[in-house]
């Protein structure tokens, strides 16, 4: 066994050693439908067909680790209870290093099975070496193999503990298997519960403080308004006196600014009249209608030294107006309490 072995790891120096899978991998599917593995495992567990290279490791053949380990699981519990030996089918949720220590833990106990087996063969054998002619004369019932197998117990397992490395099964993690979103929605529901709970002490601090700071801010403002209620209402009162003023001075304001509308008018048609007097008195030349317009002349200019007067008489009242207006609202800004209006626009 030791030496086949070495001439296998010698094998695996040549050129020919990156191919070997695929010819151990045909080999494989060759007995395993020899051993009808397509109704025994695939139509029970609804799978497809094993392809000729499923289990080759190539970066040339696209494949899915956790499949292929559970392809492997399963065939592997498959084939022990072929040869003999009870063992529960792995699930698809199952540890992987838990059932792999199931698997070599069930080969150990076969290889122990086969050597206890040679062992009896071998003292079978013991026994055929003693002389008996009856023996010698009745056919051999052992297989031709284990009559000529020169196997040592001990080199079979060296053999096991030099191979036993390799079959260790190494499972690359998929981004696509679902069992890793699993673990990671696991992690972060950890991440977060413990998160949440450290926030949610800083939180109810937060909001204990803040609760207080809005206790004495509320106490404060109802000692404020207690304190400032008099002088609010005097400030409210005020406020509304004023209102009232200013209304009354914006409808004095309106009937001044109409009152100098209709003088701006009277002027404007003063000049008309005075420009056509004066175009009139340039185009005659009779002297009776000449002195009748000079009479009317010094007429209209005593009319409108009459009306000049009436003028600035209106505009003196008008500012004696404004002047009291104006002052009365001063009074009315500097007194504590506001005396009523009189009655009138102008009072």
């Amino acid at each position: 066994m030791a030496e086949e072995g070495r001439r296998g790891e010698e094998e695996d120096r040549g050129p020919g050693a990156a191919h070997r899978g695929f010819v151990l991998m045909e080999e494989l599917v060759e007995k395993l439908k020899l051993l009808n593995y397509e109704e025994e495992v695939l139509v029970k567990h609804n799978m497809k067909s094993l392809s000729r290279h499923y289990f080759v490791s190539s970066p040339y053949l696209a494949s899915n680790p956790g499949e292929q380990f559970y392809m492997f699981t399963i065939m592997a519990a498959w084939l022990i209870n072929v040869a003999g030996r009870p063992f529960t089918e792995p699930q698809e949720y199952d540890e992987p290093n838990a059932t792999v220590s199931n698997i070599l833990a069930e080969l150990r106990a076969l290889e122990e099975a086969d050597h206890e087996e040679e062992e009896e063969d071998m003292m079978d054998l013991e026994a055929l070496k003693l002389p008996s002619s009856h023996a010698q004369s009745e056919p051999s019932s052992k297989p031709d193999r284990i009559l000529e197998s020169t196997v040592d117990a001990a080199e079979w397992r060296l053999e096991v503990e030099r191979v036993l490395p390799q079959l260790r099964v190494t499972i690359r993690t998929d981004n696509k298997d679902w069992r890793i979103h699993l673990d990671q929605m696991h992690q972060h529901r950890d991440g977060i519960t413990s998160s949440l709970r450290d926030t949610r002490s800083y939180l109810d601090k937060l909001q204990e403080d803040m609760g207080k700071t809005l206790e004495k801010v509320g106490s404060r403002e109802k000692y404020i308004n207690k304190q400032l209620e008099q002088l609010i209402q005097e400030y409210r009162s005020a406020q509304a006196k004023l209102s009232q003023a200013k209304e009354r001075y914006k409808q004095a304001s309106a009937g001044v600014t109409e009152r100098s509308r209709v003088l701006a008018e009277i002027s404007e048609e003063l000049e008309k009249v005075k420009q056509e007097m004066e175009d009139k008195g340039s185009s005659m030349c009779d002297g009776a209608p000449l002195v009748k317009i000079k009479q009317s002349l010094t007429k209209l200019k005593q009319e409108m030294v009459q009306m000049d007067v009436r003028i600035g008489v209106v505009q003196h009242t008008l500012l004696q107006a404004k002047l009291k207006e104006k002052s009365n609202m001063t009074r009315d800004m500097h007194a504590t309490n506001i005396p009523e209006p009189a009655a009138g626009p102008l009072a």
